[in-house]
């Protein structure tokens, strides 16, 4: 008898270690295979918030490969709220180097940031507003135009002293910045000049340039118009910049709850 359990301890304990062995070798080729394939996210379900379909990894992996691309310099596609986006680590100038050599993009033009929490925000930008009037606007598809601190990349739009920050209301590139610890630069996931995209395939010319592209599945709202941007950089005002798809929503906020008023000069 103790022959037989002996046996079958060392069946297990074999077992075991051939499956460790394994994931770590299928974690492996999974972040090599990353460079050259779509990753689709979990979608919703009614039993809870994700199911399984074949060719899926959880989202947990997608995160963590995703976030592990981002801090060796790499660029990725991800989902937003609105459209999807191209997006690298803002303090990394390679990253922010080849996310202008793939798009095409004039480098006189700049990039957006994306944090995952408003308490982010006052870290990288100064911020003249209340932070209820953040709160109001964030997440969602709005884009604040504020003065920028010494903490942000200088080789990130180093022609001016504003920046855009984003909070997308969408869970996985929010969940993705508070893994990477810093902020992501983020712009659209099209060439410049282009039509915005709202489903992965729309960018698939750009796939091999791209170390991830996470496929979050068609866009919910396909206006293609991206985030409204507006200017908070000086106190008392707003200046709309793009209308985008919550103008209406957005100025409403400004003016009636926060009285701001639109700044209509030239900064």
């Amino acid at each position: 008898m103790k022959a037989v359990n002996k046996i079958a301890l060392e069946l297990f304990q074999f077992r075991a270690a051939h499956s460790s062995a394994s994931a770590r070798r299928l974690e492996g080729e999974m972040c090599k295979e990353l460079k050259t394939k779509v990753l689709r996210l979990c979608p919703p379900t009614s039993n809870g918030p994700s199911g399984h379909q074949e060719g899926q990894r959880d989202d947990a992996d997608i995160l963590r490969c995703t976030m592990k691309a981002l801090k060796e310099g790499g660029v990725v596609a991800v989902p937003t709220d609105t459209i999807y986006g191209l997006a690298c680590l803002a303090q990394s100038s390679e990253g922010i180097r080849k996310t202008y050599e793939i798009k095409g993009r004039n480098r006189e033009k700049p990039l957006a940031v994306c944090v995952g929490e408003i308490r982010d925000i006052y870290e990288f930008c100064k911020v003249p507003v209340p932070n209820e009037l953040l709160s109001d606007l964030l997440p969602g598809p709005v884009t604040l135009v504020l003065e920028r601190s010494a903490a942000l990349n200088a080789d990130l739009n180093p022609f001016t002293s504003l920046v855009g920050v984003r909070i997308p209301d969408h869970a996985f590139i929010r969940r993705l910045s508070q893994m990477c610890g810093e902020p992501l630069a983020l712009t659209s996931a099209n060439v410049s000049s282009q039509t915005s995209t709202v489903a992965v395939h729309e960018f698939q010319d750009l796939w091999p340039k791209l170390a991830v592209v996470v496929d979050g599945g068609p866009m919910e709202h396909r206006d293609r118009l991206g985030s409204t941007v507006v200017d908070l950089s000086v106190p008392g005002k707003y200046r709309i910049i793009r209308p985008g798809c919550a103008v209406s929503s957005t100025v409403d906020v400004l003016t009636r709850k926060y009285g701001l008023s639109d700044d209509l000069g030239e900064h």
